[in-house]
């Protein structure tokens, strides 16, 4: 379930001060038919959100927007970051099945525990940019004592760049974990909820 993942970075001169950092979530779906599994997976491929980058259609993804401000002040001869706010907004999107009153049990359990699985990924890549967020706010606020604020402002773009590059690469990580484990995973899950199912049956 690779994601595709845009960032953005906006570097300014402020002379008021700028919020913390924050998170802004929204939801949007896809709809699939299908009343079997097989069905199910070929609406998924044909159905779901497209990566520019390969193509490929996926199950569910996360457009990710990242935009920087930064504040600059001077003093005796001297620039640096006087303030710094990174906001994450992070689109999610998800399949929603419309065909579960014409299936099975077994095929609407697997539906669930499916759906779960691909909702929790796609929190996780959002978890991922959030704490990458917070690394690059903290790192343009040690941006101290630069011989001007020109050389100020290059340092926090070649910093903004390089944490970005670095969340980029660990949201290809993830992928490539979740993506080995996921039949493993997604039998865990299912174990689980019958489990938990049959402990929540009346004796």
């Amino acid at each position: 379930m690779k994601k595709f993942v845009l960032t953005a970075c906006l570097v300014t001169l402020m002379a008021d001060p700028v919020e913390s950092a924050s998170l802004s979530k929204t939801y949007s779906y896809f709809t699939i038919g299908g009343t079997n599994l097989e069905e199910i997976e070929q609406e998924l491929k044909r159905r779901g959100p497209q990566v520019t980058s390969t193509g490929a259609r996926h199950p569910g993804a996360t457009r990710m927007e990242f935009n920087t401000r930064v504040g600059y002040g001077e003093r005796n001869g001297r620039c640096g970051v006087v303030e710094a706010t990174v906001r994450v907004k992070a689109d999610m999107i998800l399949p929603r099945w419309n065909r579960r009153k014409g299936s099975d049990s077994d095929t609407r359990f697997v539906w669930d525990t499916l759906s779960a699985d691909i909702k929790r990924h796609e929190e996780s890549h959002v978890v991922i940019a959030r704490n990458h967020a917070r690394e690059l706010e903290d790192a343009l606020k040690t941006i101290r004592n630069e011989r001007s604020c020109e050389l100020a402002q290059e340092k926090a773009k070649q910093t903004s760049a390089r944490i970005l590059a670095k969340h980029d690469r660990e949201q290809e990580r993830f992928d490539k974990i979740e993506g080995i484990n996921f039949e493993n995973r997604l039998l865990r899950l299912m174990r689980y909820r019958l489990e938990r199912e049959a402990g929540q049956a009346p004796g």
